[in-house]
């Protein structure tokens, strides 16, 4: 049998994916030496060892705060971090592992405290609950499509129109399944489209989904043929970031404080137009 199946078998408390990331880790001995080849042919007469992983204190790393009370904390966050972890191993410091101390919502997931996220290239404003009250009562605004959320982004190109609604239902691209597309057999999807400044080449603009499908906003502006600059998956020209800012979000918090929270835009964004 192979390894991966055999531990997976015997130690069901993970599924045979993970244990394929564990044997390849190092965290799997066979007669006392670690085997780290899920394809490893195990038989009868071997003895077999799993040691599990200790998991990485991020302690000591933190997020820039916006805003934080007992409800709710505000991340303004960098490029380049993930919301959260896709999976059982994740060595990454995530929004949600900076989250995990503060919150009791979903705090034995991988996702503690995340009611909304943001791709690992987007920067800005994500918002994180601390309890399920709170979760369920913001979950209910996202449903209800009274969060309003503002983003800014530079595009290759400039838009036919400075003004657009882009009313265009997405839906998974079955040739490349991680992907997604313009379908008419696709959910709603609704982006307001503005454009802030504009050079030949390029455009600042600023873009307020009414929906939140994934890759909405690039997947829109891709298909106007004005795609995100430094978008590696929809574009086509290479930067040295994904040119994509949650700007500002504004929410009702619990007790009906309704607040408006801002990362100010990068001025790279500027310099690109």
């Amino acid at each position: 049998m192979r390894l991966d199946a055999y531990v997976a078998q015997n130690w069901p408390d993970q599924s045979r994916s993970t244990w394929k990331k564990l044997i390849e880790a190092g965290s799997v001995r066979v007669d006392g030496t670690v085997q780290d080849s899920p394809k490893f042919n195990v038989t009868d007469d071997m003895k077999v060892e799993v040691v599990e992983p200790q998991a990485i204190d991020h302690s000591d790393s933190s997020l820039p705060v916006i805003f934080e009370d007992d409800n709710v904390i505000v991340i303004d966050k960098p490029l380049g971090v993930l919301t959260h972890s896709k999976g059982a191993l994740n060595d990454e410091f995530t929004v949600a592992e900076f989250v995990r101390p503060r919150t009791s919502y979903k705090h034995d997931s991988n996702r503690p405290g995340i009611i909304h996220r943001l791709d690992r290239a987007t920067s800005g404003v994500i918002l994180c609950v601390k309890n399920e009250e709170t979760a369920s009562y913001i979950a209910k605004q996202f449903s209800n499509r009274t969060v309003k959320k503002q983003y800014v982004a530079v595009t290759s190109g400039v838009p036919k129109q400075e003004q657009a609604v882009l009313d265009l239902p997405i839906a998974r691209n079955p040739s490349a399944p991680s992907t997604f597309r313009v379908d008419v057999k696709g959910k709603t999807a609704e982006t307001y489209m503005e454009v802030i400044k504009q050079s030949s080449d390029h455009a600042l603009v600023r873009l307020s989904p009414k929906t939140g499908r994934t890759h909405q906003l690039r997947v829109h502006l891709a298909y106007i043929h004005t795609p995100i600059l430094g978008d590696i998956v929809y574009g086509t020209e290479p930067a040295d970031r994904m040119y994509l800012h949650a700007h500002s979000l504004e929410v009702t918090l619990p007790g009906g404080d309704r607040r408006i929270f801002e990362s100010a835009i990068p001025t790279t964004f500027y310099d690109q137009v």
